[in-house]
């Protein structure tokens, strides 16, 4: 895809904030802490990267999803964790909202969240209902002008430091599966609600993970998002955009385990001369130059199409984040294997690499999901 002039222009600022601000002193730091950077957050919403595909009267840039790929990848090719920082906003955060928020409802939280000043999470996962997200046992019970939510959300990235929470709880018990599922704001402060400890991660460390427990929680009906017993359908719509978006982290890693291991290549000696020169080693890098731009140009095919109300648009967000995701462990094990005993070391970046590549086919929806979703779309 040939790019506009506007868009070379997004992609050389998304680029350029990466590589200067995005140190290796930080990455180190987050990596030994696992803490989130406030500093680094406050920054980026400086930069309007929080609300980059968030509509400008709700505080956000008013930009396209290409812009909104670009800028993901761009980061995640230096630092995957970040990316999630200005990722989140513009993608499970806010989608909810806009989708189907009341004007109300979007004034109050979507403004801030695209200014950085509130982070909102995304809670669906439980312990028993992953991939299965049908089988949601968080119940939502009206009693008078509330609702009251108990459960537990599980995996839930952000929450430890997050505003509000996009909660999805079964209202109509006689209904089953995913029907009779609504969604609420929750404040996070609301009495009864609670985080459970960050989870130790494989990867992605620097941007906490945990459970959400919700104990007689009194919700407001004021909050109550979107029609009531009708909140799945919302959910899958957000994460098509959310898909996308990781799909774009996945091409990210994978663009930078390539830059890592041409440098090495071109570097590292062996018998005499560059591993570069060896066949074994040269067409391992072509390899995964081919399938990076394959994934990159379904990618951003597909971030136009979509904006263009593309019907197959769903079914095209299920396949870049199927491709990219796999290409991404692809490449990363190529990165490492490339590296040698080297990319088993954590002071070289491929290392980091490919423990973050490593969440790309498990998060907002498995590779095998994505699978079912695309022979759904096809077979019916």
């Amino acid at each position: 895809m040939i790019l506009s002039e506007k868009h070379q222009m997004m992609r050389k600022l998304y680029r350029q904030f990466a590589e200067t601000e995005f140190t290796p002193e930080l990455l180190d730091h987050l990596e030994e802490t696992g803490e989130f950077n406030w500093d680094m957050h406050y920054k980026m919403a400086k930069y309007g990267f929080m609300g980059v595909k968030i509509p400008v009267e709700y505080g956000g840039q008013g930009g396209d999803s290409l812009a909104y790929v670009m800028m993901v990848e761009e980061f995640a090719r230096v630092s995957p964790v970040l990316s999630i920082y200005a990722n989140t906003s513009n993608s499970l955060g806010a989608g909810p909202l806009l989708f189907c928020g009341t004007e109300e409802q979007k004034q109050k939280y979507v403004v801030p969240v695209a200014k950085g000043e509130k982070i909102l999470a995304f809670a669906l996962t439980e312990p028993g209902a992953g991939s299965d997200a049908g089988g949601t046992q968080t119940t939502a019970v009206e009693d008078g002008d509330f609702y009251i939510l108990n459960g537990r959300k599980t995996f839930i990235s952000g929450a430890p430091m997050a505003d509000y929470c996009v909660v999805y709880a079964k209202t109509d018990p006689t209904q089953k599966g995913s029907r009779g599922i609504s969604m609420f704001i929750v404040d996070m402060k609301l009495p009864g609600v609670s985080c459970g400890k960050p989870e130790h991660k494989m990867g992605i460390i620097g941007y906490p993970t945990s459970d959400v427990i919700l104990e007689n929680v009194r919700v407001h009906k004021s909050d109550l998002l979107g029609p009531l017993h009708k909140g799945f359908a919302t959910a899958m719509k957000t994460l098509d955009g959310g898909r996308l978006g990781m799909s774009a982290q996945a091409l990210g890693i994978a663009q930078g385990c390539l830059e890592e291991s041409i440098k090495y290549a071109k570097e590292r000696k062996q018998f005499g001369q560059p591993i570069a020169k060896f066949q074994a080693i040269s067409f391992m890098i072509a390899e995964m130059a081919t399938e990076i731009e394959a994934a990159r140009q379904l990618i951003y095919s597909t971030a136009v199409r979509k904006d263009a109300g593309d019907p197959e648009a769903s079914k095209l967000c299920a396949m870049c984040k199927y491709f990219a995701a796999e290409m991404c462990n692809r490449v990363a094990y190529k990165a490492v294997q490339i590296h040698g005993g080297y990319g088993y070391i954590k002071e070289y970046k491929v290392e980091r690499f490919y423990r973050d590549a490593r969440i790309t086919s498990i998060y907002e929806g498995t590779t095998q999901v994505q699978q079912m979703v695309i022979s759904s779309s096809l077979l019916k």
